[in-house]
């Protein structure tokens, strides 16, 4: 007898119309679901998410089928993604029996499900209904059991477990007592080929033929309404992230990371900037929420959070969503806090991390202009003196302009009002042209291009401020002021290539200028290094030393730029002992965002976590690639009491020790 199985066996065709009745209006009550959601949406502004269609059809497949984005966190990740896998085997077996029992059967007499490929077919369910009902019995004990901190349980919590656990397992009754009516009397050899439904039919040997009947048409029934009722509740439940979350795949941002919506502060008739209402957001901004899977991935790893502040980018996306869906018109601002909206760091942690594609910063970043622009409210005096300081010197000091390149006196480096004729502009930036210790790293820098024989440049008392505080604080207008300035000067000397120390100068020279008209070449100090030393320009004498490295989030997460360095460092006779928490998960030193301009009054120092850790590896040296992180880094060991165990060292000046004169 070849193997194969009569699909309605026990229920009969019969079935199929109202089957199909039930299946239309669970589906219907679906639909509807979603369109009343969908209306929620609508009423955030409009904003293309559609273009360059087929990358977005290929980031969707790739992170939905590989569960990429999941399982990079391999504890939780692990078990989902199986669970999913299993329940897409089952889901297209499901589909292959509809396809025989309803189409290719009745209509042109084919049987698909036959021969060795129904052995196979049979077995692949089997298995993959058990681990599914594995792997969620593993996430039960997670969720409810040994649930880690801050992760909350909710009903929709005890929904979807029970739910799928009951599908699941009626299933596999149903198909058991089956098996136990069927194969296991008159094929045996066939019942093996589903060794689950095999171990739950013994447990039903001993029955009649009439019993086993019975059991199996209310197992099937059970199961078939069980399924129902998971159709109908999914956009009224947390069920919904089977279609949001991969719709956010589908909806990703396509832009640089980083990049920030240029307001356009001329616009006839606009007075209003920023987000304080759900109005203000975008429809995708109303969306995440409904992606949110509430895993807390981000949470764990915002260094606020860490550092007992009170910003949870998970609770800005929930509240988000409680707004728009519960009260329109409160103050978003009021319901976030102020505290909890000016302690971010973008750091981009947690985007990075969030298995559902949610984009937390510039949400955080439009409120913040909102409080700006339409409020004048600032995180403290301090921040205040700082940002008139930009306005009227052109850096957070309030040195002179003319001072602005005093660092360079005994070094070869050119000034462009001088009619330079350069390789590169090295923009300074603030840090690296007044506070002293940063200035050693500039000076490093020159070292090693006169070495290497590149003729640099530098704007001298006509540079400014990138603007980059300003922006990540919210005042957009005194950024495009400052940012113009410095365009109209890069463009009048028509400087082809800019290198700049600071990695935050290096995302808004490159990225951000380029919305208001600047498209020059701009590359980080570690990647020019390391091109120069590759081509034989740089002729370096190493020295061993050990050594940990810090991943700056606006090189590392936000440029991508991790090997470089380390390949630097490894060049220079480098031995790095890497912290736990380095590359795309690089723990913050706090500065981002504007931090740089304000004190950290909340919670713990987010510096001080940092150098800690550092000092854990029990390395002397902690090497840093940015001036915010290095000044940081000073500080946190001062006040975390590290001095003489750590000492910090940026990039540049470990080269320049090791260079060939």
């Amino acid at each position: 007898m070849e193997a194969t199985r009569e699909i309605y066996w026990n229920v009969g065709y019969g079935v199929i119309l109202p089957m199909y009745l039930f299946t239309a209006i669970a589906v219907a009550a679906c639909a509807y679901g979603f369109y009343k959601r969908v209306e929620v949406y609508r009423q955030g502004k409009e904003l293309n998410r559609l273009d360059n269609l087929s990358e977005r059809i290929v980031l969707l497949a790739k992170n939905l089928f590989g569960q990429i984005r999941v399982l990079r966190v391999s504890g939780p990740g692990v078990p989902h993604a199986l669970f999913f896998w299993g329940f897409v085997i089952l889901f297209i077996g499901t589909l292959l029996v509809m396809a025989q029992a309803d189409f290719s059967q009745p209509l042109f007499n084919v049987v698909i499900l036959k021969g060795s490929f129904y052995k196979l077919y049979s077995l692949l369910l089997d298995l993959a209904g058990f681990i599914a009902l594995l792997m969620l019995f593993g996430l039960s004990l997670r969720r409810f059991l040994v649930r880690p901190e801050g992760l909350k349980t909710t009903r929709d919590d005890y929904l979807m477990h029970i739910l799928l656990t009951a599908i699941l397992l009626t299933g596999f009754f149903a198909e058991g007592v089956r098996i136990a009516a069927t194969e296991l009397k008159n094929n045996p050899d066939l019942a093996r080929f589903s060794p689950i439904g095999l171990f739950v039919a013994n447990q039903f040997a001993g029955l009649d033929d009439q019993s086993l009947k019975q059991l199996h048409k209310l197992w099937w029934w059970v199961h078939f309404f069980l399924v129902m009722g998971f159709i109908v509740t999914i956009p009224f439940s947390k069920f919904r992230h089977l279609f949001t979350t991969p719709a956010n795949y589908l909806l990703t941002d396509l832009r640089e990371k980083g990049a920030i919506a240029t307001i356009n502060l001329e616009e006839e008739g606009a007075e209003h900037f920023g987000v304080d209402k759900v109005a203000d957001l975008s429809w995708k901004d109303i969306f995440d929420a409904d992606a949110c899977t509430s895993c807390k991935r981000c949470q764990d790893r915002c260094p606020a959070w860490t550092t007992d502040k009170p910003l949870s980018p998970m609770k800005v996306v929930q509240q988000i969503g409680e707004a728009a869906f519960g009260n329109a018109e409160s103050n978003l601002i009021e319901t976030v806090s102020q505290d909890a909206l000016w302690s971010c760091t973008t750091c981009r942690a947690c985007q990075e991390i969030c298995p559902a594609n949610v984009e937390h910063v510039n949400k955080i970043l439009d409120m913040r202009r909102n409080l700006v622009l339409m409020q004048g409210e600032f995180p403290g005096e301090e921040v205040m003196v700082a940002v008139n300081n930009i306005e009227v010197n052109g850096n957070p000091f309030g040195m002179a302009y003319a001072g602005r390149g005093d660092w360079t006196a005994g070094l070869d480096v050119q000034v462009m009002a001088d009619g330079a004729d350069v390789d590169i502009l090295y923009f300074v930036g603030c840090y690296a042209s007044f506070d002293k210790r940063n200035q050693e790293v500039a000076r490093s820098f020159i070292k090693i291009c006169n070495v290497a024989g590149v003729r640099v440049g530098i704007l001298g008392k006509e540079e400014k401020c990138c603007g980059e505080p300003l922006r990540k604080l919210g005042n957009e207008y005194l950024y495009q002021m400052t940012a113009g300035e410095n365009i109209e000067l890069i463009k009048a000397y028509e400087v082809k290539k800019i290198v700049t120390t600071c990695p935050h100068c290096l995302n808004t020279l490159g990225r951000d200028y380029r919305d208001l008209g600047l498209d020059v070449a701009v590359e980080h100090y570690t990647v020019f290094i390391e091109s120069l030393i590759d081509s034989g320009a740089l002729p370096m004498e190493p020295h061993q030393f050990d050594y940990t490295y810090h991943d700056s989030c606006y090189l590392g997460r936000y440029k991508d730029i991790t090997r470089e360095p380390r390949n630097v460092l490894h060049a220079a006779g480098g031995r790095i002992t890497e912290m736990k928490k380095s590359g795309y998960e690089s723990f913050c030193c706090g500065a981002g965002g504007g931090r740089i301009l304000a004190e950290e009054k909340l919670g713990s120092r987010i510096n001080v976590t940092r150098v800690r850790m550092a000092q854990e590896t029990g390395a002397p040296l902690l090497i840093s690639n940015c001036p915010f992180c290095l000044t940081m880094f000073e500080d946190g060991i001062k006040t975390g009491d590290c001095e003489g165990e750590l000492k910090v060292r940026d990039l540049a000046e470990i080269v320049a020790e090791r260079i060939i004169l």
